[in-house]
């Protein structure tokens, strides 16, 4: 998990890989947002109210003009609550909870190839690290150097030699130009290693034949699959109480709807009551809600996407602000009543969200291993693996292939 604090919440700007001989890789800063209590647990923030005669939980919506009674404020009037208000009013109308008691409690964006990535040039003291995005073209890997790229070569001659043996410029998967270059057209995880290109040139036609040597290693990458993770706490009612997790289920229902429509999933991670001792009060039963939001992975029809990112960030980003509103919409029709507080009831402040990375099995993150991708999920190297959906390739001596999943 990768975290930093910020004031609010957004989805962090796109980073290039900095230096040369490197793809470009997405960049996923972590946030943290905590929405700013505005008087903290405040009376009068009550949503719903026990009905005398029936025993059940009733609302009403203020007509246009109409402010609560004993309530009134300058300059304000009532209005026909939004969608948002409504779900947050249904949340508790759902319900059926006991009288209230006295006391008072966020690209992958796209892959930005600049023109100098788009080429990528050998060196001779050290073998040059190549990203390629899974199923998705690879930048030029020249058989050159960079101070060769500039000068004229008489009588070239290029060979180039894969994990797998010779590549011919015929290969299917891996192309090798005339001018020695090699594409790979759709790479896949199993193409990981090291490719070496041999040159025979001469500077001059009548200098000898010279051979050089270039080594690059290419890793296969894929964006991170990020998600963002909700904590809320709720007054609640006491913690052995099936009101409880009748409300738990309301409220992920709820949430679940608002995202629907933006191809994104509601998961709860876990959810809690506890006792909690109130400065200068008492003690209060509240839930403790933890439950993440994250973009399903389905085909958008038979057109293909125009980004690798198919707009993943672009809908969890949608639906973050949908889940802000509502739990501010909560506290907004809250406050517009008079009467005393339901049993359960959103505390206001308490709504904090964390931004997560994770990569597939078989990739992990790792800066000082990939300083120029540094934030790219990268297939596991030999002698490493990742069993699970974490960031980091675990050590493993018995694994001698790319993207190990298991140690074996």
């Amino acid at each position: 998990m990768c975290i930093q604090a910020g004031s609010q919440a957004s989805t962090p700007p796109a980073h290039h890989p900095s230096g040369s001989g490197a793809s470009v890789g997405p960049s996923f800063r972590p946030a943290v947002c905590q929405l700013p209590a505005a008087g903290g647990r405040a009376p009068g923030n009550d949503l719903l109210r026990r009905g005398s005669a029936v025993g059940g939980v009733w609302m009403e919506a203020l007509a246009p003009g109409r402010a609560p009674r004993g309530r009134r404020r300058a300059g304000a009037s009532g209005s026909v609550l939004s969608p948002l208000s409504l779900a947050a009013v249904l949340l508790c109308a759902l319900l059926r909870a006991p009288p209230a008691v006295g006391h008072l409690a966020r690209l992958p964006r796209s892959i930005h190839l600049t023109q100098d990535s788009l080429k990528i040039v050998g060196s001779t003291h050290f073998p040059v690290s190549v990203y390629v995005m899974l199923h998705q073209k690879s930048p030029h890997v020249l058989c050159v150097t960079q101070r060769l790229r500039n000068t004229e070569l008489v009588d070239p001659s290029f060979q180039w030699h894969g994990p797998k043996g010779k590549l011919v410029s015929e290969n299917t998967t891996a192309q090798v130009t005339s001018t020695g270059s090699l594409i790979f057209q759709s790479f896949e995880e199993t193409m990981s290693g090291v490719y070496t290109c041999f040159l025979e040139y001469k500077p001059t036609v009548e200098e000898p034949i010279k051979n050089l040597q270039l080594k690059y290693i290419v890793y296969a990458y894929r964006e991170p699959r990020f998600y963002y993770q909700f904590t809320a706490r709720y007054h609640a009612a006491p913690c052995n109480s099936i009101y409880n997790i009748s409300f738990e289920k309301k409220l992920l229902q709820i949430l679940s709807k608002l995202v629907l429509d933006l191809s994104c999933e509601i998961s709860l991670i876990k959810s809690e009551c506890h006792r909690v001792k109130m400065q200068r009060a008492g003690l209060q039963n509240e839930l403790f809600f933890t439950f993440s939001v994250a973009s399903i992975d389905t085909e958008k029809g038979s057109k293909p996407c125009t980004d690798h990112s198919c707009e993943a960030s672009k809908r969890l980003s949608k639906a973050k602000n949908l889940i802000e509103r509502f739990f501010i919409q909560q506290v907004e029709v809250l406050g517009k009543r008079a009467e005393p507080l339901p049993e359960i009831y959103y505390i206001e402040g308490t709504l904090q969200m964390v931004w997560v990375n994770r990569c597939f099995p078989g990739y992990g993150i790792n800066v000082l291993k990939h300083p120029k991708c540094p934030e790219c999920c990268v297939v596991c190297s030999p002698g490493s693996f990742n069993p699970r959906d974490g960031t980091h390739c675990l050590q493993c001596n018995n694994s001698l292939v790319y993207g190990a999943k298991t140690c074996m």
